[in-house]
């Protein structure tokens, strides 16, 4: 979606400094800010071009996971609806202004174990729990839970701390793997 909304030099800058020097709020904020397209012409691009990973809807279907997302509602709300998905969704929201739009973080209270706000927050009421998550905001909250599947960024990350995670490529594996 930035890649066709946003400013893609902001985005590359912003993302290689990801846990550098920039926290993950300041890069989600400086990325969307460079969005300035309509939000329901955007929102169409995303129910056109969005697609689920293989297995989510038989997934979601059975276990009826809590989504908690470092993404947006607003873009998040139009690909469930399309594949016919009703679940809990606990992300940010947007401001879609004209010149630019502005991220409404749901938590602002720094985590206790990373020191920045995390969707740890999210889930401390749930007690174990599993975690299927590929990326850099997955990391604190991934380490909370009594199972991990994980891919891509956060697979990289769980290895370099020696984090025990079960490798996935889509939901069937997922949903293969749990009982």
């Amino acid at each position: 979606m930035l890649g066709a909304f946003g400013d893609e030099s902001v985005y590359h800058e912003a993302e290689n400094r990801l846990g550098r020097s920039l926290t993950l709020h300041e890069v989600i904020a400086l990325e969307f800010r460079t969005v300035r397209t309509p939000l329901a012409e955007v929102t169409d691009w995303v129910r056109e071009n969005v697609r689920v990973r293989a297995g989510f809807g038989e997934l979601a279907e059975r276990h009826r996971p809590l989504i908690v997302s470092s993404g947006f509602l607003e873009l998040i709300a139009p690909v469930l609806e399309r594949e016919g998905i009703e679940l809990e969704v606990r992300a940010n929201r947007l401001d879609p202004l004209a010149d630019g739009w502005q991220a409404v973080f749901r938590n602002h209270e720094p985590c206790v174990v990373c020191g920045e706000p995390c969707k740890r927050a999210d889930v401390t009421h749930l007690g174990e729990f599993a975690y299927v998550g590929d990326g850099f905001s997955d990391r604190c909250v991934a380490l909370a839970a009594t199972r991990v599947f994980a891919r891509d960024g956060l697979a990289s990350y769980l290895e370099r701390m020696r984090v025990s995670f079960t490798p996935f490529e889509d939901f069937d594996d997922v949903e293969r793997a749990l009982p």
